[in-house]
Order: structure tokens, then C-alpha cells, then sequence
């Protein structure tokens, strides 16, 4: 079977699972899930060495330590995709929601239901707890997923989704096993064709970098949910906390420096910069991180105003490129900016509207912030790293979208959802 032939099979298996899932309860597909979770807890040892497969592929492919660690498998990751996908089993199911209703003039009665969409297509880099977490929630919101991991990540995918569609199978004999799907190849080419069927493809969701996304975004011919990069902004106002404030910075940069809600700059105001810059810069040193800074910045750290030195800081100039990059790594720029309306100059031209935060005591500087950074998320004396499905207390997530149009920020069970009208009518006719 040619490619071509193979991907339109995968998405008619696909549509047909979606419309065996649409008539699955709330409580089978729970206890689907339960038995999914159970069966990647007693799965660790063939999880782990189906990974180490991956690893050694991503090695010898020149995967930085950063890719490597997004790649990884171990025993509290794989316990953290059961968690997830318990926590999805404690969520409401977001099918059959009466969202509106409203009766006309002549009595026909209306209701406004949430559906599934139908077919969704993820495309993603790398982690293979993405594999649990979009089919957990794609399965939980009705809709059949086909799911086409990086090349990297092959044998953990294919593994983590065997377990699944089996355990599924074993608890409930009429599981659909077509719901869930992994594109059995790593040729880019299906990509194309899979996103060329629009009759038989709904959605397409990339989780990954910017290259993966825009080519994703240029071949697909069915609709796209799609976030290009995360370049997040942590703005440090002149009545910060500063102890607060090297916390938050600390957090949002070094907790996963790989993941798309992790800060890449740092905006010091400039009225506290001289004293603040040395001290947060000493912890980012401690965790091996670079900064790449602007003149001000730079002259400050670089034992200008400040008269200190840091001897474990690796410090550089700032490019003008450096403000729009996404690293996902340990690589931090640090500008110095004239209080809150520059912050928010800096962040409208150069960021990607994914998740900013201003630390300040001032409730009047927060509140500008807030209300004029046009992102999909906005803190106010919080890290970034909390834009995510699990910390909004959605479950397992299925992506961020930084769109305006449908789904933004955090997606989970209910944007994974469309809606129809259903009419009550007893005789009506239009005249």
C-alpha cells in the first residue's frame, strides 16, 4: 500500500471509531481510562527500554541535553501520565452540555449541545507523555486522534498507545480500537497526506517548535490549532519583592528551561536593576544559566555600576534576533526597560502572546499589565511555568493555543469540543 493509500485508511478507521465513540457513556470511557492508567504503572520496565531505544537514537542524532530530557522516560514520569490520566477520568465529560437554550416566538424550542469535533490529528516533538495525554483527552471528549509523534520518540509512542488501546480493550469489548492511532511512519510525507483528507480529518493540533509548527500550518489544508513559539516575558517592576521576584525568575527560567512556558527574558525595571540584576543573576549562575543582556543590563553585570563580580556567569551581548527566539534552554536575555509602559512596548513587539508576568507590589502597575499585555496568559506575581492544562485544573492537556479565534491558552476537555442545535418543535413551518 502506497503512502497516500495508508493515510487515508488510517483516517477512515479514524471516523469510523469517532462515530462508535460518540455513543460510548460517560462511564465506560472512564472506566477505559482507569484501565489505561493501570496498565502504564505495570508496564514501567517495557516502557523504559522501548525509551532507552529512543534515547539512543536521539543521542546519536545530536539531540541537546535539553531535547534529551524532553525525550526521557523514568519511573515518576511514567507514574505522573497515569496521575494525568486519572485526573481525567475525575473531570466532567464535556459531551452533551446544554450550553444554550431558547424557545422562539412560535414555540420552537432550541438547545445548543456540546458534540466531539470528530477526527483529531496531533502532530508533536519528542515527549512521549504527550501520547498519554492527547489520547486520554481527545478519547474522554468522544473524538478519535491520530497521533504522529517526532521520529525520535517512535518506540515509546507506539508502546505507550498499544498499552492503552489494550487495556481499553480488555475493560470494554466494544472499544472502538481505531480511536486511538499512531502513524506508523516516520516518513514527513504523511504528515501532507493525512492533511490533505478533508473529509475525513476535523482538526490538526502541532505540539513543538516553530519550524514544526509553520510547516505544519503551510502543507494543512483541514483546520489548524496552533501556538508558533513561546517566548515568555517576566517583567520585575520597581516595587517588586525582590526576594519574591528572584524566586519567580528562577522558577520560570530553570525549573524546565526545554518547555514552551519557561521565560526567555527578563525585563528589570530600571530603578532597581543595579541592586536586583547581581542577585538574581548569582542564582541563575548557580544553575548554569547565560544571559544575554542589553547594554545597561550588561554594563551592571559586567562589573560596571554594580562593582560585582559573579565569577560562574556566563554573560554576552544581547542581538536584536535574541529578543525573538525561543530557546528551550538555559538561555536567559535580561533588558532594562523605564518602568511598566516599556515592559509592555518590549512584550507586544517581540513576544509570541503565550504567558508574561509582572512582579510588583503596585496593584495600579499590575493591573496596566494585565489588561494591556495581549497574551493567553498574564500573572501577576506568579511564574510562567503555571500555563499549562494540569495547573488549571483541566487534567491532562492537550496543547496551548496562542490563536484568537476558538481555543486559547491551555486547552483540555471542553475545547476539545464543538457544539450542534437540536429543535423541538410539534409542527412548525416557516412562512
Amino acid at each position: 500500500m502506497d503512502l497516500a493509500a495508508h493515510m487515508k485508511k488510517l483516517a477512515q478507521q479514524a471516523r469510523a471509531a469517532s462515530r462508535q465513540l460518540a455513543a460510548l457513556s460517560g462511564d465506560q470511557k472512564n472506566l477505559c481510562l482507569q484501565a489505561m492508567a493501570t496498565a502504564l504503572e505495570q508496564s514501567v520496565p517495557e516502557l523504559l527500554a522501548e525509551n532507552e531505544k529512543d534515547l539512543e537514537f536521539g543521542r546519536s542524532e545530536g539531540l541537546s541535553n535539553a531535547m534529551l530530557d524532553r525525550l526521557q522516560l523514568n519511573e515518576s514520569r511514567i507514574q505522573s501520565m497515569a496521575r494525568g490520566l486519572r485526573e481525567v477520568v475525575a473531570l466532567l465529560d464535556p459531551v452533551g452540555r446544554l450550553l444554550e437554550e431558547r424557545v422562539r416566538p412560535n414555540g420552537l424550542r432550541l438547545q445548543k449541545v456540546s458534540v466531539p469535533i470528530g477526527v483529531i490529528v496531533i502532530i508533536y516533538e519528542s515527549r512521549p507523555n504527550v501520547t498519554a495525554d492527547a489520547a486520554s483527552l481527545c478519547f474522554k471528549s468522544g473524538n478519535a486522534v491520530i497521533l504522529r509523534g517526532g521520529k525520535e520518540a517512535m518506540h515509546s509512542n507506539k508502546l505507550i498507545a498499544e498499552l492503552m488501546v489494550g487495556a481499553a480493550q480488555n475493560a470494554l469489548p466494544h472499544f472502538p480500537i481505531h480511536a486511538i492511532q499512531v502513524v506508523p511512519t516516520t516518513d514527513r510525507e504523511a504528515i501532507r497526506e493525512l492533511l490533505c483528507l478533508t473529509d475525513l480529518v476535523d482538526l490538526c493540533m502541532p505540539r513543538g517548535g516553530e519550524g514544526l509548527i509553520r510547516a505544519v500550518v503551510e502543507c494543512s489544508k483541514v483546520p489548524v490549532i496552533k501556538h508558533y513559539k513561546g517566548v515568555c516575558h517576566v517583567y520585575v517592576d520597581g516595587e517588586a519583592d525582590l526576594d519574591m521576584a528572584s524566586s519567580v525568575v528562577l522558577n520560570a527560567k530553570t525549573q524546565r528551561p526545554a518547555v514552551c512556558n519557561a521565560a526567555e527574558t527578563l525585563l528589570v525595571d530600571a530603578s532597581i536593576a543595579n541592586t536586583f540584576l547581581p542577585l538574581v543573576a548569582q542564582l541563575l549562575a548557580s544553575k548554569h544559566v547565560e544571559l544575554r543582556a542589553d547594554p545597561k543590563a550588561f554594563e551592571i553585570l559586567g562589573n560596571g555600576q554594580s562593582g560585582t563580580s559573579i565569577p560562574a556567569l556566563k554573560l554576552r551581548a544581547a542581538s536584536e534576533q535574541d529578543y525573538f527566539t525561543e530557546y528551550n534552554d538555559s538561555i536567559l536575555n535580561v533588558r532594562v526597560v523605564d518602568g511598566v509602559e516599556q515592559a509592555i512596548e518590549h512584550i507586544a513587539h517581540y513576544g509570541s502572546s503565550h504567558s508574561e508576568s509582572i512582579i510588583t507590589r503596585n496593584e495600579s502597575a499590575a493591573g496596566t499589565f494585565m489588561q494591556r499585555v495581549d497574551s493567553a496568559a498574564v500573572y501577576w506575581n506568579a511564574s510562567t511555568r503555571f500555563t499549562d492544562g494540569g495547573e488549571f485544573g483541566m487534567g491532562a492537556e492537550i496543547g496551548i493555543s496562542t490563536d484568537k479565534v476558538g481555543a486559547r491558552g491551555p486547552m483540555g476537555l471542553e475545547e476539545l469540543t464543538s457544539y450542534k442545535w437540536l429543535g423541538f418543535g410539534n409542527g412548525q413551518i416557516r412562512s
